[in-house]
């Protein structure tokens, strides 16, 4: 197989659909496609490649686990085990990334100040998302109070 041509397929998937999170309407139909087609695919993906590894079926596969740090970098050390990691941050990213868009649009969180926290969480998962954490605790507070 070829895993470069694997890794920017789910690349190009990805970058699509992140594109069309920050820049679209986000109508219902748009972002049950990125959540099925896009997160979906990916964890698909995902899965193919998984099982691809711990049935020995790819090339550079021996001796990888997810057990030992040695292990997990023998994996990684392969084109599958790091095409593998690639499509977990992909599949994980976008996920939080469709939370943030929800999450947003239900406190009433302008779409100006959401896009770069979504462009950081594509950047930069973690980071993206502590931040959005950080900056949508004011509205939670407010529309959790009583009227």
């Amino acid at each position: 197989m070829d895993w470069g041509t694997v890794f920017n397929g789910a690349n190009l998937m990805a970058m699509l659909a992140w594109a069309a999170l920050i820049l679209l309407p986000r109508w219902p139909a748009l972002l049950s496609a990125l959540l099925y087609l896009g997160v979906g695919a990916l964890c698909l993906l995902y899965a193919g490649i998984l099982v691809s590894l711990l049935t020995g079926l790819s090339a550079g596969s021996d001796g990888g686990s997810f057990t030992s740090i040695e292990g997990v970098r023998t994996l990684f050390g392969s084109d599958a085990g790091l095409t593998l990691g690639w499509v977990h941050y992909l599949a994980f990213d976008l996920f939080v990334g469709l939370w943030i868009a929800r999450d947003g649009d239900a406190k009433g969180i302008s779409r100006i100040l959401q896009a770069p926290v979504l462009l950081a969480t594509f950047l930069c998962g973690p980071v993206g998302l502590l931040v959005w954490l950080i900056a949508r605790e004011p509205a939670a507070r407010k529309q959790g109070r009583p009227a």
